[in-house]
């Protein structure tokens, strides 16, 4: 991971049990209609008026099959004449199932983004039997590329973990050089496939150039189910999917009204919604908060050790007991906890950042907490709390399921 484990989240199975904590909370906030999802994601499951006959593995597809092929690659910006469709049961799914057949076996992949390739992305490709370099930015990764003489592959993240993203001249210096060396590329496209055209006015993600790319329908703008929808060159593609199904990475064919509902029912206008009512929350928690706030042009964090140092001076702490990812989950927990405030940190196991993420808040969700002044002063009191806790050890273990 790219931060420092600590001693209460060890590892992905404690995360798993700071899970099973926040769900017995969002549970009762449900049930009291008290609960605030502001992940910035859909992963909610809307069928419409599918029969429920037809949400079978054999029928679906057959039915469905042709108008997703033809939505998907008006999304990703496909030739129908050229590219294919791959559905995967989530967007991990869809990186490991192309990692399997881009990668050579002792070979290394290049990665490179404005921040860092995802856990996923490395994870993938050492399943691969491939090595993970990173680069950041188009200048480093040239010069990677220049000092690798074994690449396969480059994995190209156009929106990064960090929610920073790379130009689009940066773009195209990347996938210029990867053709110089022959090289396919891979465009991990999570949501960088409508933030890039919706809010950078960036081409759609095989307009890049890229042989293959994948995002995920859980993320700004689409309305779910959280699955990953590859698209690329139709050779490639066989490949990927036929590695895919024999690893069951494949999504449930049953499932594919809902991904046609859902690339049906897209609007750009919605990602740009988003992303306005995220800024309000920026400008909102800067005004309480100050430098403990990093924005980017499409999300607000607040950085993992930003929160310790804050929470511990804030209670006079000097020797914090944890360490800065840990802090952020108790942030999180405590916002859940006495706000009923749902945030990013929930939804990924493991997190990919230390950061408390904000980003891409459906106005509606907002508006009903109170808006944007409403959060950032649930933000700050759970910082009193959260400084409150770093001299209580055994609370704050228990509060994040080690007991």
């Amino acid at each position: 991971m790219p931060y420092e484990r600590g001693e209460i989240l060890r590892d992905t199975a404690d995360d798993v049990a700071k899970l099973r904590v926040a769900w017995r909370i969002v549970e009762r906030r449900q049930r009291e209609g008290t609960l605030f999802d502001l992940t910035g994601l859909t992963r909610s499951l809307d069928l419409g008026d599918t029969p429920p006959a037809l949400l079978d593995d054999e029928l679906a597809p057959a039915l469905h099959g042709e108008r997703l092929r033809e939505l998907a690659l008006a999304h990703l910006g496909g030739d129908p004449g050229r590219d294919d469709v791959f559905v995967a049961n989530r967007l991990t799914a869809a990186v490991v199932a192309a990692m399997q057949v881009l990668v050579r076996p002792g070979a290394t992949v290049l990665g490179v983004s404005a921040g860092y390739s995802h856990p996923c992305v490395g994870r993938a490709v050492r399943l691969a039997g491939g090595t993970l370099v990173d680069a950041v930015g188009a200048e480093a990764f040239r010069d990677r590329l220049a000092a690798t003489a074994d690449a396969c592959a480059v994995v190209l993240t156009r929106l990064a973990v960090t929610y920073e993203a790379l130009p689009e001249e940066e773009l195209d210096a990347v996938v210029a050089a990867a053709r110089e060396r022959e090289l396919p590329v891979f465009v991990d496209d999570a949501g960088g496939a409508r933030v890039g055209p919706a809010l950078l006015g960036q081409p759609r993600t095989l307009e890049l150039g890229a042989e293959v790319g994948a995002t995920g329908l859980d993320k700004y703008g689409t309305t779910g189910p959280r699955l990953g929808l590859l698209a690329g060159r139709r050779e490639l593609v066989e490949r990927v999917r036929a590695r895919g199904t024999e690893l069951g990475l494949e999504a449930r064919p049953m499932l594919w009204p809902a991904v046609v509902r859902s690339l049906e029912a897209y609007r750009p206008e919605r990602v740009r919604e988003l992303a306005a009512a995220t800024d309000a929350v920026g400008d909102a928690l800067e005004a309480r908060l100050g430098g403990v706030v990093t924005r980017t042009p499409v999300a607000v964090k607040l950085e993992g050790e930003d929160v310790l140092a804050n929470a511990a001076a804030r209670a006079g702490v000097a020797q914090p007991p944890v360490v800065p990812v840990e802090a952020t989950a108790a942030l999180a927990m405590v916002l859940l906890r006495d706000h009923g405030v749902l945030t990013v940190h929930f939804a990924a196991l493991p997190p990919g950042t230390a950061a408390l993420l904000l980003k891409f808040l459906p106005p509606e969700t907002l508006a009903r907490l109170g808006g944007p002044d409403a959060l950032a002063a649930a933000v700050d009191v759970s910082l009193d709390e959260v400084g409150r806790l770093l001299r209580s050890p055994d609370e704050l273990r228990a509060l994040l399921g080690r007991t």
